[in-house]
């Protein structure tokens, strides 16, 4: 973990503490949830809840709970708020979108997940940008823009599609696995990994012989990604089966 991180999250937790009240961070990476997940269970005294507004949310603030706060009791709608954007003669893309909102001089880390749906996008962020975002995001690349507020729970659900996948592996391996998942031979997955093209978990990763469990997420630089559904049983051959999903 990065240090300033650590120590950002080290004064939430004292603070929550001290002050019986929710403290929280703003919108963090996959990779960043992880290692905040994996500081928490080195930390019996904190409660820790990580949300970004929807349950199918890739960035989420991490959310440092009081003694008399439950999570199931948790509101995320004091915390974060949900803006639908309709785009007028085009369907703006994601980066579009990005673009946009990162222009008006909000930083990435005050908005969270970009659900592009056609012509609608939705949008979570922090309550101090709300207003500047409804003021102000009026242009998406060529498109103009009307931009309007709305509850969390009004907020679509996008399908994830993805394309299934089986296939036997030697050995339960990161070059291994991540060829057969994205269709290279395991020398081009191995050197692709060297040179930092591969990330596991969210994270760089440039051991070819990383160990692979099941749920962990592969991603290789301009070919895509995907995550390892399930594990086990063996072949005749002793190879390894496995199932694993490429979001399309």
């Amino acid at each position: 973990m990065e240090k300033d991180l650590e120590k950002r999250i080290e004064e939430l937790a004292d603070r929550c503490e001290r002050q019986s009240a929710v403290t929280s961070t703003g919108f963090l990476t996959m990779a960043e949830q992880l290692e905040l997940t994996a500081w928490a269970r080195r930390r019996p005294d904190v409660r820790l809840h990580l949300d970004g507004g929807g349950a199918a949310c890739e960035r989420k603030c991490a959310f440092f709970l009081p003694f008399w706060l439950e999570e199931s009791d948790f509101d995320a709608a004091e915390y974060i708020r949900a803006l639908r954007v309709t785009a007028f003669f085009g369907q703006p893309g994601h980066r579009d979108y990005m673009g946009a909102a990162l222009g008006l001089g909000v930083r990435r880390e005050w908005i969270g997940d970009f659900w592009v749906q056609g012509d609608t996008a939705y949008i979570f962020c922090l309550p101090t940008v709300e207003k500047l975002l409804l003021d102000e995001l009026t242009q998406v690349g060529r498109c103009t823009v009307r931009t309007a507020s709305i509850p969390l729970s009004d907020v679509p659900t996008p399908e994830r599609k993805v394309k299934k996948m089986n296939f036997t592996v030697k050995s339960l391996r990161l070059d291994a696995v991540a060829g057969d998942m994205f269709g290279v031979s395991r020398t081009a997955a191995a050197e692709l990994i060297r040179a930092g093209a591969v990330t596991l978990n969210y994270v760089q990763c440039l051991h070819v012989d990383a160990p692979i469990s099941e749920g962990d997420v592969i991603s290789i630089r301009g070919r895509g990604k995907g995550a390892v559904s399930a594990i086990g049983g063996q072949s005749r051959k002793d190879r390894t089966f496995v199932e694993a999903e490429i979001y399309l």
